[in-house]
């Protein structure tokens, strides 16, 4: 390797160093202020580590978890969160695998729309979504997997169908000749090849799903069903009063599960993407 290669390498390691520190930081300072004292975080010592006379120890997260409700909100979160993805799992693989094995207009129309989708704004439809959800009795935790399916069916069905194209047919059509039906060749030879942009997409959606504010507060009644991300807001009190400590020791809880799972699976995440990128 050239001296010149070798110090590019080196300054870009260096480089991406700071901006992972930088990308960081702000979890480290809700970490550090989720163990300090109410008044210590509120004032010019909100930057600075947690000392004897400022440390709470886990009295913030034993009052985070105490009030507002947490383990339900919990709960509320994970159900939608499974559900969901295990939706989009499901639904978008057998789909894609349609549309890239039956060749005509109509899938090829349809792949389009699905990666058009990807490019619109959520913004410009969420009061029609609101509305609809309402009519047709979608705005419970139970049912919210069907509106997370329609939007998290484009990126889905770009990295399904991406991988599907690098994937020869010939297994499918051996499984075909021996006497197994669409769903049987699905099941017993395509799912298995999906391992690993099935992880991906997992993991993609997932991380979206549950640090997820505004369609759950646009589609669910906030009296009733409160996810993680809506129940940080009622650690404001009156006059404008905020819980800071509780309101970080909550963050973080939000937070842990999905960074671990993250970390856990992110060589799935690029190797999915790379799997899906081979052709397409």
């Amino acid at each position: 390797m050239s001296k010149e290669r070798h110090f590019s390498n080196r300054l870009w390691s260096i480089v991406m160093t700071v901006i992972s520190v930088l990308y960081m930081y702000p979890i480290f300072m809700v970490l550090i202020n989720s163990l300090k004292e109410e008044s210590a975080i509120s004032t010019s010592t909100a930057f600075e580590l947690p000392t004897a006379e400022t440390f709470a120890g886990l009295a913030n997260y034993e009052n985070a978890i105490g009030t507002q409700g947490f383990l339900m909100s919990l709960f509320y979160t994970t159900f939608i969160t499974v559900t969901s993805v295990l939706a989009i799992l499901i639904f978008c693989s057998m789909f894609a695998w349609y549309i890239t094995r039956v060749h005509t207009k109509v899938t090829k129309a349809l792949y389009m729309l699905c990666a058009f989708s990807m490019v619109v704004p959520f913004q410009m439809v969420m009061f029609t979504l609101s509305s609809m959800a309402d009519t047709l009795k979608l705005n419970t935790p139970w049912v919210l997997w069907v509106i997370y399916l329609g939007f998290g069916a484009g990126l889905a069905v770009f990295m399904f169908c991406g991988f599907m194209r690098s994937v020869p047919i010939d297994m499918e059509e051996a499984s075909m000749i021996d006497g197994c039906n669409p769903l049987q060749t699905y099941f017993h030879i395509v799912l298995p090849l999906l391992r690993p942009t099935m992880v991906s997409v997992a993991i993609l959606e997932a991380m979206w799903i549950w640090n997820d504010y505004l369609l759950p507060t646009l589609i669910l009644d906030i009296n009733k069903y409160r996810t993680i991300s809506m129940l940080i807001q009622f650690f404001r009190g009156s006059y404008g009063r905020v819980e800071m400590g509780p309101m970080m020791a909550c963050i973080m809880l939000a937070i842990l599960p999905i960074i671990v799972i993250y970390l856990i699976g992110q060589k799935y995440i690029i190797k999915g993407v790379v799997a899906g990128a081979v052709k397409g």
